[in-house]
């Protein structure tokens, strides 16, 4: 398996699917490794997908100094890479927690960013507020499915701050419930550092306010790609996001949920190639 070794000697891996021009992938989690991603339902027939696994997460290293997995530190790890692959400018590609790293390293590399692609993105980064009503209308969208009443009643005990079975509301993240979505939401857990999920989001992680002014210069074209009943990231939020963008292009994808290549992997392919294109 490829790997690199990074600023502070961390060996880290990457899988690779595909070939022509590179696009790096960075997965979420946060720091959850790439095999979730798959071959990101068949974008390895456009492009060649490196699939990076964060430190301390799949075949990569674990770091010796455990605040390294902070956000804003995993910069380097992303620069790293690109140095390595030897790209003077890439295309980026990133999906849920991800997405704040991939938007940390655009507002410090703008001009090693040829194009960036932000999957149902996390707002983190960019100080943008999800409000619980937000959430629950996105999730009464799915009012006829079956496991609604039980999943909406655990997402209502969420937003009141009386409940925290998370678990309960998988259901929400995903255009359709079925045996092998239930095996494929199950397996994230086993591929997440928790760990380094913890420090992530560490203090001095964020500094959203910077990030913005920074981002408000990009002149690569970015690719917001929401997912029409995204409990997580609702198309509204992804909307707000894409306002900080220069040269943004906001796409809801239909009935898709947090894992668009998931859900409708043609749509998404589609969607993406043509962008990255």
């Amino acid at each position: 398996m490829p790997a690199f070794t990074s600023y502070d000697g961390t060996d880290l891996a990457y899988h690779v699917l595909g070939e022509g021009v590179p696009l790096i992938c960075l997965p979420g989690g946060p720091m959850q490794d790439s095999a979730y991603f798959g071959d990101l339902g068949g974008l390895s027939a456009h492009r060649r997908l490196i699939m990076a696994d964060p430190r301390g997460t799949g075949r990569s290293e674990t770091p010796r100094d455990p605040a390294t997995y902070r956000c804003d530190r995993l910069v380097d790890d992303v620069e790293a890479l690109r140095r390595h692959l030897d790209l003077d400018r890439m295309d980026l590609l990133s999906h849920s927690g991800g997405t704040n790293l991939a938007v940390l390293y655009a507002a410090r590399h703008p001009h090693r960013v040829r194009r960036l692609v932000l999957v149902t993105p996390s707002v983190r980064a960019l100080g943008v507020e999800i409000t619980g009503q937000a959430r629950l209308e996105t999730a009464r969208l799915r009012e006829g499915e079956p496991w609604f009443p039980a999943a909406f009643a655990a997402l209502e005990a969420i937003v009141a701050g009386t409940g925290h079975d998370w678990t309960a509301v998988d259901p929400f993240y995903y255009s359709r419930w079925d045996p092998a979505t239930q095996a494929y939401a199950a397996s994230h857990d086993e591929h997440r550092n928790d760990e380094a999920a913890a420090a992530f989001g560490a203090d001095g992680a964020f500094d959203p306010d910077a990030t913005r002014t920074a981002l408000a210069a990009l002149d690569a074209p970015v690719l917001l790609l929401a997912g029409e009943v995204d409990l997580n990231t609702p198309p509204s939020v992804a909307a707000e996001l894409a306002t900080l963008f220069p040269g943004a292009h906001l796409v809801v994808q239909p009935g898709a949920g947090h894992f668009p290549w998931h859900d409708d992997a043609g749509r998404f392919v589609a969607t993406t190639a043509a962008f990255l294109d």
